[in-house]
């Protein structure tokens, strides 16, 4: 079981919302009403770690050993959301999200292949820990930057986790998890393909619902993430790069393979098909 290691490991570097957040050092004059409504727009985001974790535990009801990692995911995605609302109830009770607000993204994701769900999270996280490193570089407010900063190192050690539960897949699995795998995998470090952020609250998760079964689409405002990526926090190609780098060299490392391009990738996938 790798949930004993997993708590040990993230409780001794867990950070502390009361004392570990410099809630005495906010400069009013350095945040602007637009950051303060991404703040918002990203409280409500973290808070849909609740549908995901109602989808990993109905998912993996096979497999308990993950199904336990999730109290520790579940916990730190939930405290999240809640840092930046504790922000927002000191700084701007304004824009503090309603139940009604958060509610709206509970909903139920339809059943998928959890070796498929496994690795897209995987990539969320490499993704999350990128966007909230560039959050963080954004911001100039230093109560929001310190939140942002716990929040991304959070993100790529959810990320490790879950690749250690991949070599467990594979470890257990072999092919089948390989090309599980390499499927997301050549999704997710093909952005350009979709035309709009690869991540998991960006996807269609319930065709009943569809159009309306995306997170972000469930939002307040359902375009403010490309506006944040783009205008706002500015993650250009070389942010971009970082991400599709950490998935390919991540899987290399997994795979005992070299992939520098999601095209090679693409390539070791079709010859688990074939083999």
């Amino acid at each position: 079981m790798l949930y004993p290691e997993l708590f040990k490991s993230l409780e001794s570097v867990r950070w502390n919302m009361a004392n570990d957040v410099p809630w005495d050092s906010f400069a009013p004059d350095l945040l602007t009403d637009e950051q303060a409504l991404t703040i918002k727009m990203n409280a409500i985001t973290e808070w849909s770690a609740l549908p995901a974790t109602e989808m990993f535990l109905r998912d993996n009801r096979h497999d308990s050993d993950f199904s336990a990692f999730m109290s520790i995911w579940f916990y730190e995605e939930q405290k999240h959301s809640l840092a930046l609302m504790e922000y927002l109830a000191r700084f701007r009770p304004d824009l503090v999200p309603s139940e009604e607000e958060l509610h709206n993204v509970r909903f139920e994701f339809d059943p998928a292949p959890p070796l498929e769900t496994l690795m897209l999270h995987f990539c969320g996280e490499v993704r999350l820990t990128q966007w909230y490193r560039r959050a963080a570089e954004w911001h100039t407010e230093p109560v929001i930057k310190a939140i942002y900063s716990h929040i991304s190192r959070d993100e790529a050690r959810h990320g490790g986790a879950y690749l250690k539960y991949m070599k467990q897949a594979i470890d257990r699995q072999g092919d089948a998890a390989r090309a599980a795998f390499c499927k997301i995998g050549v999704l997710m470090a093909s952005p350009h393909r979709s035309g709009k952020p690869l991540h998991p609250t960006n996807l269609h998760v319930n065709q009943a619902l569809f159009p309306n079964d995306t997170v972000q689409g469930r939002l307040p405002d359902p375009d403010w993430l490309e506006h944040w990526l783009d205008t706002q926090i500015k993650f250009d190609k070389d942010c971009e790069a970082r991400v599709i780098g950490g998935i390919l060299r991540n899987l290399s490392s997994l795979f005992g393979q070299a992939f520098t391009t999601s095209g090679e990738l693409n390539r070791y996938r079709k010859s688990l098909i074939t083999a």
